[in-house]
């Protein structure tokens, strides 16, 4: 059973839920204000330690380490250095986990890999190689700790269940961290998710996790706010488990998650040889919390998500007793997410039992030490079979895997076929092990967004993710891919004793943290390019919706896709190419051609083709306009953009491809949105989407103004042709806001760009 509790409670001596002082008041003879108990939270007190202003309302945060892949850290690093880096003021932890194969017919990836080491040398950072280990797992076992805060270019750090309050955000973020600047944001709203009883047998951490997905995404009863694990039932969990179920907190779109620390914590990192990292965290006596998510653990069943989000969520059981229905569904709802597709996934279905080809356990939430042990005890003397299915299995970390040798766990996993692969998350984001075209693959990994597993749906080839816990797809394998869930079968699960070996990173990893060699030569491929001048916002703004997106969420990765994409990331101008390529091919030819009647004014003072017929047509409106101070530049408009990935590729690639703003009835994430901030593109709010159509400019007069002041309304008019080859303009007025910015987010986008922002300041 998961229960939401949409108002205030109040936690009692940690295991009791009370909603009413009254009744706090009965069991303690007292009840804080509401005030003084939030103070109570563990959240609290580690944002209140990691807090650099006088106001707890209004935070300022610096982190105690910052950890990036190789998407996102030559971009975050190639910011700050041109912003006036000098060196890693915090350990700052690169890994090569996810493009960690090399290109074809080069070595574009590698490169990326050579210029991160030498950064670790010049900067004084820490390099983990590529295959040794997983950002996640790596930051989990070396740099994790109780009370600390860590902040990654990956938006899938958290490490709560050990303690350690972690936030995923865009590379701009980071860059600021590396610059002694702070993290700046409105005190989140804090919702305990009390656990009660514990998980059958065969009931993993993904099942939790994605029980708890499917009852809060679509509502947003967490957007932005911490999750904070508390209550009896976190007794019954192995570390392991929690940091599985951590993991995915992401998927529900809070901003954080911290949970309360025990005996097993503890034992955790005198394992991995930092006891010191360890304290006891816990709630006050009485603590206060904006909800509540109210999981019984003994309820839960084996579950799944289906294409194409990690919300779509089903009990296995439920799904194999209704197929037919359910699938039909899903197969209805895959179709319309992707343009142009066909995907026939009833044909999955056969005589009352669906049918996969390919199972995957991977990544920072299936490649645990627990999770792959489970499935090795599933699998133990087994056969997977020489069908068409196949599972390939990724540990998170040389350690774990080390570990899962010596007790003979990947022998039997071997042994029933499986295949071991390396530390590499490719499974998540589309770069590893691709089904063949029409495929349906069930995964532990984090998402099954579309083209996550690597499809091309634009050359006709795509395949489908659903998402399981890894005990359920080892069931399945020992059906040969028949769709099974775990408790369906009768398993001995063991628990041997997990050994680490320090030594394994000790002998690979390049740890130069506080000792930077200046001198250092930064090594670069040919790929690697700096990012191109930004202009500065200008007096008055206008722009030409190059894009418009009616869809309830626009993901991240429709931004800009993931999978070979990211072999470009180094090379923003190649990488732009493909900003909403798989959702809106036009979009980067629109907003090339209107980026070029920009590079046209400011080379030739003059304003010519189709925005001087805009400037015309504001003109006989009786509408001022100076076209010799005002930015041409294009934007996308879209219902709620940004869920998913922190890459902040999504917001970088519109401004390389010239645009100015985006226009939404809100936004996904905040990272989204301060990405978009950070890019020097204004995050524009409109609350009637039938104001604005694909073709149409937008003008607002006093835009640099309205931002340095923030405006709480901002006056604009959208100029839009009255028929296709006509030569006559409609003006209509509109009103927009950017919600509430911070003066350091005014100032960046009145300087163009978080770079100018530094140069400038």
């Amino acid at each position: 059973m998961i229960k939401l509790i949409d108002n205030p409670v109040y936690l009692v001596n940690g295991s009791e839920l009370c909603e009413t002082p009254a009744e706090v008041t009965a069991k303690t003879g007292s009840c804080p204000s509401a005030d003084e108990a939030a103070k109570g939270t563990i959240a609290y007190g580690i944002l209140s330690a990691h807090n650099k202003s006088s106001n707890m309302r209004q935070l300022k945060l610096r982190f105690d380490s910052l950890t990036s892949h190789d998407i996102t850290y030559v971009g975050v690093i190639q910011t700050a250095r041109a912003s006036g880096l000098t060196e890693f003021p915090v350990p700052y932890v690169l890994t090569n986990c996810h493009n960690s194969l090399c290109a074809v017919g080069g070595t574009i990836n590698e490169d990326d890999h050579k210029f991160a080491l030498s950064a670790a040398h010049r900067f004084g950072g820490i390099y983990v190689p590529a295959n040794m280990a997983n950002i996640h797992s790596y930051n989990r076992e070396a740099m994790a700790g109780c009370g600390k805060m860590i902040l990654g270019s990956d938006s899938h750090t958290r490490y709560g269940a050990l303690g350690c309050m972690a936030v995923g955000e865009g590379g701009g973020e980071l860059a600021k961290q590396l610059l002694m600047r702070t993290y700046d944001f409105d005190y989140p709203k804090t919702v305990a998710i009390y656990l009660t009883g514990s998980p059958k047998p065969g009931v993993g951490p993904h099942d939790v996790a994605l029980s708890i997905i499917g009852a809060v995404y679509k509502n947003s009863f967490v957007k932005n706010r911490i999750m904070e694990f508390v209550g009896p039932g976190i007794e019954s969990l192995p570390i392991e488990y929690r940091n599985a179920i951590d993991v995915m907190t992401t998927e529900t779109t809070c901003w954080s998650s911290i949970w309360k620390t025990d005996d097993e914590t503890k034992h955790y990192f005198e394992l991995h040889c930092r006891p010191e990292d360890y304290k006891k965290l816990e709630p006050a006596s009485v603590a206060y919390y904006d909800g509540c998510i109210y999981v019984d653990l003994s309820t839960v069943e084996c579950t799944i998500a289906l294409p194409m989000h990690p919300s779509n969520t089903f009990s296995i059981r439920e799904l194999l007793e209704n197929p037919a229905d359910i699938l039909h569904e899903a197969e209805v709802s895959m179709n319309s997410q992707v343009k142009g597709a066909s995907f026939d996934l009833m044909s999955k279905l056969r005589n009352g039992s669906i049918y996969v080809e390919q199972g995957e356990i991977a990544g920072c939430a299936g490649g645990t030490f627990d999770g792959i042990l489970a499935a090795a005890d599933i699998l133990r003397g087994k056969n997977c079979g020489n069908g068409a299915f196949t599972l390939s299995i990724y540990p998170g970390s040389m350690p774990a895997y080390a570990e899962l040798v010596r007790n003979g766990a990947v022998t039997d996993l071997i042994s029933a076929g499986a295949i071991m692969r390396e530390c590499f998350c490719g499974p998540c984001f589309g770069a590893g092990d691709c089904p063949a075209n029409g495929e349906f693959s069930i995964r532990h990994t984090t998402r099954n967004f579309p083209n996550r597993e690597g499809s091309k749906p634009g050359e006709g080839q795509l395949s489908a993710v659903a998402l399981m816990d890894s005990r359920s797809i080892a069931a399945t394998a020992a059906n040969g891919g028949r769709l099974t869930a775990a408790t369906d079968l009768d398993v001995e699960y063991t628990t041997p004793d997990y050994h680490y070996e320090a030594a394994i990173y000790e002998k690979r990893v390049y740890n130069g943290w506080g000792r930077p060699e200046k001198d250092y030569p930064l090594t670069f491929g040919p790929n690697i390019k700096d990012w191109p001048e930004m202009p500065q916002l200008t007096d008055d703004l206008l722009v030409k919706i190059c894009s418009y997106i009616t869809d309830p969420v626009t993901t991240t990765d429709e931004l800009i896709p993931s999978g070979e994409t990211s072999s470009y990331r180094s090379n923003p101008e190649r990488l732009s190419d493909f900003a909403l390529s798989k959702r809106d091919p036009e979009y980067a030819s629109r907003s090339k051609a209107v980026r070029q009647f920009e590079r046209d004014r400011t080379a030739s003072g003059k304003v010519s083709g189709e925005p001087a017929e805009i400037y015309a047509a504001l003109k006989e409106n009786g509408i001022a306009c100076r076209p010799d101070n005002t930015d041409i530049g294009s934007a996308i408009f879209a219902m709620m953009p940004g869920d998913g990935s922190a890459r902040e590729q999504a917001a970088s690639c519109q401004r390389v491809l010239g645009g100015s703003a985006n226009f939404a009835k809100q936004y996904a994430t905040k990272r989204y949105r301060s990405n978009c901030i950070n890019w020097g593109m204004i995050p524009f709010l409109i609350e009637d989407p039938e104001l604005l159509q694909l073709g149409d400019y937008v003008f607002v007069p006093g835009i640099r103004q309205a931002i340095a002041e923030n405006s709480d309304s901002i006056r604009g008019y959208v100029v839009r042709r009255s028929e296709v080859g006509s030569d006559s303009f409609s003006v209509t007025e509109i009103s927009l806001s950017t919600g509430s910015l911070t003066p350091d987010e005014r100032q960046i986008i009145t300087d163009g760009c978080l770079i100018n922002y530094y140069k400038e300041h």
